[in-house]
C-alpha cells in the first residue's frame, strides 16, 4: 500500500513538474475545495502524512500559529509552526545560515512554501526552503508579503 501511495505521490508531482516548464512543482492553487479553501497542495501534504512518507518536494500555503526560537546548534534555522487550510500543522526550519531570516513574521501572517517534507507525528517538517549552494538540491523558498526567502 505504501508502494502504491509512493507511486500515486509520484505520478501527481511529475505530471505538475512538466506542467510548469521549471524546478518548481506547483499543483493548481485554484483547485480547491469551496467549503473550507483546502487546495491540491494540501490534500498532497495529507496524503503525505498519512502514509509516514518524507523526503519529498512540496508546495504550499499557511498561516503561522507559533514562532519558535532561532535553532542556533549547527547551521542556524529560523522555526515556526503553520497551519494548512486542512487543519494540519507543519514546523517549517529555514536555514539563516544560507538564506535570509524573515524580521517581520508575525503569528497570523500567510507564509507559501516550497521545500522538502520530512514526516513527523506532528504534522511533518518542511526544510530546504532555500537556494542549494553546491547545487545538488532542488531550490526551494519561502514567500511572506510579496518577499521571495531563498
Amino acid at each position: 500500500m505504501k508502494f502504491l501511495t509512493f507511486i500515486f505521490i509520484s505520478t501527481i508531482l511529475i505530471l505538475n513538474f512538466t506542467a510548469c516548464g521549471s524546478n518548481t512543482i506547483k499543483t493548481n492553487q485554484t483547485n480547491t475545495d469551496n467549503n473550507n479553501n483546502i487546495t491540491s497542495d494540501d490534500n498532497i501534504l495529507q496524503t503525505a502524512y498519512d502514509s509516514k512518507q518524507t523526503d519529498i518536494q512540496v508546495h504550499g500555503k499557511g498561516i503561522v500559529t507559533k514562532i519558535l526560537s532561532d535553532d542556533t546548534s549547527g547551521s542556524k534555522h529560523q522555526k515556526f509552526i503553520l497551519q494548512l487550510a486542512s487543519g494540519q500543522t507543519l514546523l517549517i526550519s529555514h536555514n539563516i545560515d544560507i538564506s535570509t531570516k524573515i524580521d517581520t513574521l508575525s503569528i497570523n501572517d500567510s507564509i507559501e512554501f516550497y521545500g522538502e517534507y520530512v514526516w513527523n507525528s506532528k504534522g511533518g517538517l518542511v526544510h530546504w526552503t532555500h537556494h542549494d549552494p553546491k547545487r545538488e538540491h532542488i531550490d526551494g523558498y519561502l514567500k511572506h508579503q510579496n518577499i521571495t526567502y531563498d
